[in-house]
């Protein structure tokens, strides 16, 4: 018998993206610090935070599996997450704009009956067009991605703003990496068709 599944993650986006494979799950927001270690570089981080996510959860719900995910953008070695604001939106796509940027989501499943998990970080590389500060501007107004790491939806307008990507998921991009979770899920005993 087959645990049930809980998304650690308060994003409408993972949600959306964990319904695409058909299976029942609920979801619960982990309260945990997302600040990175001195030094860490960017799919570490992501890493230990997806872990951290599914660990967070692993008392309330002690026979599930859990997944955790986590996604930082890296452009030029500097680490964008999240912009919060209208201000730090703009200035990420001004830096992005381009440039090759990779995203880096951290993936883990737990087991919280065994306390087995394994985990994977799965990257995805994005090239920007050369974008003007007017439609920098008029993509943020529209979209408001200010929970988005780097500033962009790209499962909305945000496709807009590429030249190309790269990657073998782009599930990725939006911050749920499906291949790579069937493959975790099937480690764990449950199979998908």
């Amino acid at each position: 018998m087959t645990l049930p599944l809980l998304l650690a993650s308060s994003s409408p986006f993972r949600r959306d993206l964990l319904t695409k494979l058909g299976l029942p799950f609920s979801h619960a927001a982990p309260d945990i610090d997302e600040s990175p270690l001195d030094g860490e570089c960017a799919s570490s981080l992501v890493e230990r935070l997806s872990i951290q996510k599914a660990n967070a959860l692993a008392q309330a719900y002690p026979a599930h599996l859990i997944i955790g995910s986590d996604q930082v953008a890296v452009n030029a070695g500097v680490i964008l997450g999240k912009p919060h604001t209208k201000e730090r939106a703009i200035a990420q796509l001004q830096a992005c704009r381009g440039n090759h940027v990779t995203f880096y989501t951290g993936l883990a499943v737990l087991n919280s009956q065994t306390g087995s998990c394994f985990s994977c970080v799965e990257p995805f590389s994005v090239h920007f067009r050369e974008l003007t500060d007017a439609q920098i501007t008029r993509y943020i107004e529209q979209e408001e991605p200010f929970q988005c790491a780097g500033s962009f939806k790209s499962e909305g307008l945000g496709i807009t703003l590429f030249k190309r990507m790269q990657g073998d998921d782009p599930n990725a991009l939006v911050g749920l990496p499906l291949i790579r979770l069937v493959d975790l899920l099937a480690r764990h005993g449950l199979e998908l068709p």
